[in-house]
């Protein structure tokens, strides 16, 4: 048994938090067989204080203030970097969007620890926020189909489970930190997404006009109509699509379950907070308490997030990391790796070596740079059971199709969903003779556009921790 410890930090809209938690890893594997480590438990030993994500501007991160912040809690936490063997750090609503994010999410994940990873974009932010409220697990143990409502400062995210496994998400620009008051209830800023929504309404957002509760529960009212929509309109409205963020829902669904994560969620079914409008200084109670009112709320069977404000977090902390199989090939001193792009082929649809060359090396140019190749996981679903032949005849497949790696100071990353990849990855180090840098990993399903982090050994270097950083979800 190996206990490791995860780290999650969320930089949103409204709020940045840290949180740290215990990973417990178990071989499950009778002494006579092939090790099985599975991570058998997970602890929140951590929560951060909640602060107000720091910025220059309106569009932009203060980078100084959030390493003080990251830094200082930290220390009280008594956790060192080096400490931290995996996790990640989210940026995460509008705050994705300012322009020094990219840099900020290097900066952050360098400062933060070894394998603390960047990850952005908001169908990942739906999933990990769903599971740190806890939604998977219900929908797993009731066989049902939940969906959560993760409302931030700056964005809805929407994540759709069925008996367990993720089957959709959606993210739209409502939240409740899209204009923010001043204490003389003059308007300080507001989005410009907010700004078009008003229009319609006949309520003027104009920077430094004093506005009127009424005018804010009007716009309130109007974002927890179009969340509304999600589930009961047969036709969307043109409000509804114009406030898509990257991609609706699928299909309409009829859910056993709904539940509310994000800090608006704190204030849906709860009115002990009403009246208290300004404590924030923006939409966040008023939408909260409009969304209470409205059927969404009114006509699902709620579920009680087991995390509101935290959710993201907490998901980030505990919910982010995979481990690979055991019987893995790999060169331990080019581990941690770090933001690598992933291309699927399904090799059960490919008739001849040549369609399997053409194939991988027309995915593999979608990441090309300008200035060349950069590395690149291969991911094969596989064989349970492989004859000599056929893992020799794949592993020289694999080097033709992926000449410009071999011939690259990239190292080869191949991934398997069966247990095949030791023997994979040692007829590879074969074949090459050892001259090239190699990890050969199975137990982990990739899709295309997914980007992966993988991790430095585990469990006596039986196992990799590996992070699936799933930008793109529209299968």
């Amino acid at each position: 048994m190996e206990t490791i410890i995860s780290a999650g930090i969320d930089i949103g809209t409204s709020t940045t938090q840290i949180v740290f938690s215990n990973i417990t890893l178990e071989n499950i594997a009778s002494d006579y067989t092939v090790p099985q480590i599975n991570i058998i438990d997970k602890e929140i030993i951590y929560k951060s204080d909640i602060y107000i994500t720091p910025l220059l501007s309106e569009d932009e991160i203060d980078s100084v203030g959030l390493r003080g912040i990251i830094e200082k809690e930290y220390s009280k936490a008594d956790i060192s970097k080096s400490e931290v063997s995996t996790g990640a750090v989210i940026i995460t609503g509008e705050t994705a969007r300012k322009k020094n994010a990219e840099l900020i999410s290097k900066e952050m994940s360098d400062l933060a620890g070894d394998f603390v990873v960047a990850s952005a974009g908001p169908d990942l932010e739906a999933i990990i926020a769903a599971k740190g409220a806890g939604v998977d697990q219900l929908s797993k143990k009731e066989n049902a189909l939940v969906i959560n409502f993760d409302i931030g400062g700056g964005t809805t995210n929407i994540a759709v489970f069925d008996s367990g496994e993720i089957i959709d998400t959606a993210c739209f620009d409502l939240g409740g930190r899209l204009i923010k008051i001043d204490d003389n209830k003059k308007i300080h800023h507001v989005s410009e997404k907010l700004k078009k929504l008003a229009e319609s309404l006949n309520v003027e957002l104009e920077q430094g006009r004093e506005i009127a509760v009424h005018e804010l529960e009007v716009l309130a009212d109007k974002m927890a109509d179009i969340l509304t929509e999600i589930l009961f309109a047969e036709v969307k409205s043109d409000d509804y699509i114009y406030l898509i963020t990257n991609h609706d829902l699928k299909k309409k669904y009829n859910p056993d379950y709904i539940s509310f994560s994000g800090g608006v969620a704190d204030y849906i079914g709860n009115q002990s907070h009403q009246d208290n409008y300004d404590k924030y200084n923006d939409l966040g109670i008023i939408l909260g308490e409009k969304i209470t009112e409205s059927p969404l709320y009114k006509e699902n069977n709620i579920f009680n997030a087991e995390e509101t404000i935290r959710a993201t977090v907490v998901g980030a902390g505990s919910h982010t990391t995979n481990i690979s199989g055991s019987t893995i090939t790999y060169t331990s001193d080019i581990l941690p790796l770090k933001n690598i792009p992933a291309v699927k082929i399904d090799e059960n649809e490919i008739n001849s070596e040549a369609e399997f060359k053409t194939a991988v090396k027309q995915k593999m140019n979608w990441y090309n740079l300008e200035d060349g190749h950069q590395a690149a996981a291969l991911a094969l679903k596989g064989k349970k059971n492989y004859s000599f032949a056929e893992i020799t005849s794949l592993a020289e497949m694999i080097i033709e199709a992926e000449e410009e790696i071999v011939e690259s100071d990239f190292p080869l990353i191949v991934i398997l969903e069966h247990d095949a990849a030791k023997v994979l990855g040692q007829t590879l180090n074969r074949i090459l003779d050892h001259k090239k840098s190699i990890v050969s990993l199975d137990g982990i399903k990739i899709n295309d556009g997914d980007y992966i982090d993988i991790g430095k050994p585990l469990a006596g270097g039986k196992v990799l921790p590996v992070i699936i950083k799933t930008l793109i979800f529209d299968n």
